[in-house]
C-alpha cells in the first residue's frame, strides 16, 4: 500500500503559481519551489513531476480561474441585464488591473509571452481560453442584442474580439505602468462606443 501525501497539493501548487508568477519559468528552480513550499525535491517530482509538468498544472489551474472568473460576471442572467454583466466584467479587469501595484500581470499572458513559442501545452491551453472568453463576451453581446442595448446589425464575434482586446490591452500598459484612473477611461471608452440600438 503506498504511503499517502503528507502535504496539501492544492496549497503546494498555490505556492508554486507564486514563485512562477513573480520570476517567471525560466527564472524559478525546482529549488525555488522546494524552499517556498518546504518540500524536499523528490517529494515534488514524484507529485508533479519534472518543472516544466509543475508549470503546466499551475498554468491550467489559472486558466480555469480566469475562465470561471469571467463566467461568474457574464454567464447567465436575463438578457435585460446582459449590458450591465458586459459592463461590471470590463470594469473589474480594469480595477483587478489597478489593484496589480507590483505590476505582476495576468500569469496566462505571462505565461504565453514566455513560452507559447515553444511549448506547445502552453500555448494550446492559453488559445483555448482566449477561445472560451470570447465566447461568454460574444454570447453576452447577443444578449444585449437581443434586449435592444447594442445594435442588431452589429457582429457580435467582432465585437467580442475587440473588447477582449481590451481587456487584454488594459492589463498590458497597466504592468507597463499606466495610472489606474486611465485604466478606468479606457475602459469606459471601450464600452462608450460599442454600437447602440437604434431603438435606443
Amino acid at each position: 500500500m503506498s504511503r499517502p501525501r503528507a502535504f496539501d497539493e492544492q496549497q503546494v501548487l498555490e505556492q508554486a503559481r507564486e514563485k512562477f508568477w513573480a520570476t517567471g519559468f525560466a527564472g524559478t528552480r525546482m529549488d525555488d519551489i522546494a524552499k517556498v513550499t518546504g518540500l524536499g525535491k523528490g517529494s515534488l517530482y514524484g507529485a508533479f513531476g519534472d518543472k516544466g509538468k509543475l508549470f503546466h498544472r499551475v498554468f491550467d489551474d489559472w486558466c480555469t480561474a480566469v475562465i470561471d472568473v469571467a463566467k461568474g460576471q457574464l454567464a447567465g442572467g436575463p438578457d435585460a441585464q446582459a449590458m450591465a454583466r458586459l459592463a461590471g466584467y470590463i470594469h473589474l479587469m480594469a480595477e483587478n488591473t489597478a489593484a496589480d501595484t507590483e505590476r505582476r500581470g495576468c500569469l496566462v499572458a505571462k505565461g504565453a509571452a514566455e513560452l507559447a513559442e515553444h511549448d506547445a501545452t502552453v500555448a494550446a491551453r492559453s488559445a483555448e481560453t482566449m477561445k472560451a472568453l470570447l465566447t461568454l463576451l460574444r454570447t453576452d453581446i447577443g444578449a444585449a442584442q437581443r434586449h435592444g442595448d447594442i445594435d442588431s446589425a452589429a457582429d457580435p464575434e467582432r465585437l467580442a474580439a475587440l473588447l477582449l482586446t481590451v481587456v487584454r490591452g488594459i492589463e498590458a500598459v497597466g504592468k507597463a505602468g499606466l495610472d489606474p484612473e486611465t485604466l478606468r477611461n479606457i475602459a469606459d471608452t471601450a464600452l462608450a462606443v460599442l454600437p447602440t440600438s437604434k431603438r435606443s
